[in-house]
């Protein structure tokens, strides 16, 4: 009997899992990998942390190194294009022709929104994507003594300016809201986050809007605010959010709403065709509808969990969605649904001007996402009380000399 193909598009952590995952439950069906990039699936969030700052080398960010691929028969199809997918004849156009399939995983990721003024197309700015993108940033940040200017307050953005302070740089973080990361984690501890940057020398700018990059002989040289300011500048980064990588499936004809649509066993509406990872938007039983999770953990599980459904498994994915970041003196981790966070309660349990703490966020007496700062191995704990949906007091939760451990655990 002929084996089938498991046909992988995308180069990134969803993949290599969700190839090492079929492996690891019994898929002994020919897999196939391609990827545009030249190179074996890698991880991105490393990108702007670790490697960005020097402190990880460039071999830490392959989850599986070259020889697994080739021990457990994972065919890597490196710098090829994916161009057309068409489902109904099960084949996949790529520029270096034609693919057929059996099961196909979409596993594209997102990419960096650009900035779309005036100057655009100057020398100097910088998107932060993959492996080459981070390198050149980190070239040009390493010289040192260099004016950057981070457009977007997002967390990407202030990863780049704890490492652009690191290398001895001059830095401005532009944002449009009243303090950074105010879609994620709210003013309060937005406004942690802004003191912590400007304690490190960080020019944070809140509610402002940037209208033009401007540039002396095709590079940049400033970057000019709505008001008419004009903050001097060697070089830009851009980190105003990511777009799902929907075109291949939106020219196949499956359903896309901010990323491929799925149910919760990551089936698109195409039969035989799988999405997991940034490009999908995956139908949540907890919360009762679709989400669309940027971090490295959903990439993470949700590619093991995706191969275990091509292996066969039938399976409901409900991971809490989990970040983590570390700049300067400050590592936090965060779990929880940050659309519930949005109309909860803040508790805060420990010292937050400190910045020693764990957040939660309460709504309904229950917690739905917390966030712990400085403060180690409580992670677990944070996910039993989101996952459980136990009802809490708010004050026992405040309270560290209350073991989070007790709380919640009687019901």
């Amino acid at each position: 009997m002929a084996r089938e193909r498991v046909v992988v598009v995308g180069g990134g952590l969803t993949a290599a899992r969700a190839v090492e995952s079929m492996r690891e439950h019994g898929v002994d069906d020919e897999i196939v990998v391609v990827t545009e990039e030249r190179r074996r699936p890698y991880e991105r969030p490393p990108l702007s942390k670790g490697y960005l700052a020097g402190d990880e080398p460039s071999g830490a960010i392959y989850p599986l190194d070259a020889a697994w691929y080739r021990d457990h028969d994972v065919e890597l199809r490196i710098g090829v294009r994916a161009t057309a997918l068409d489902p109904g004849g099960r084949t996949l156009a790529t520029d270096a022709g034609e693919l057929a399939w059996d099961r196909l995983l979409v596993a594209t990721g997102a990419s960096p929104r650009r900035f779309d003024g005036p100057g655009a197309g100057l020398r100097g700015i910088h998107l932060l994507r993959s492996l080459p993108d981070a390198t050149r940033l980190r070239t040009a940040l390493r010289a040192g003594d260099r004016r950057v200017v981070v457009i977007g307050s997002s967390w990407i953005g202030l990863e780049v300016a704890a490492a652009a302070r690191g290398y001895g740089n001059a830095v401005t973080v532009l944002g449009r809201s009243e303090a950074p990361l105010v879609g994620a984690v709210g003013r309060e501890l937005g406004g942690m986050f802004s003191g912590l940057h400007r304690e490190h020398g960080v020019d944070v700018r809140t509610e402002v809007a940037v209208s033009a990059i401007r540039g002396e002989r095709g590079r940049v040289r400033g970057v000019v605010l709505s008001t008419g300011e004009e903050i001097a500048a060697d070089l830009v980064v851009v980190g105003i959010g990511a777009t799902p990588n929907v075109g291949l499936a939106t020219s196949a004809g499956l359903t896309v709403d901010d990323g491929i649509v799925t149910d919760a066993a990551f089936r698109t509406s195409a039969d035989g065709v799988y999405a997991a990872g940034d490009v999908a938007n995956v139908f949540n039983p907890t919360l009762g509808h679709r989400l669309r999770v940027e971090h490295w953990a959903n990439a993470d599980a949700s590619g093991r969990a995706v191969g275990r459904v091509l292996a066969g498994e039938r399976l409901e994915y409900d991971e809490i969605p989990y970040f983590y970041t570390d700049q300067y003196d400050l590592g936090m981790e965060h779990s929880g649904y940050g659309e519930l966070a949005d109309r909860a309660d803040l508790v805060v349990r420990g010292d937050l001007a400190a910045r020693e703490c764990i957040a939660f966020w309460v709504l309904d007496g229950r917690v739905v996402a917390g966030m712990n700062v400085n403060v180690w191995d409580v992670n677990e704990e944070v996910q039993r009380l989101i996952r459980t949906r136990v009802a809490i007091d708010p004050t026992a939760l405040a309270d560290t000399g209350t073991p989070l451990a007790e709380i919640g655990a009687a019901a």
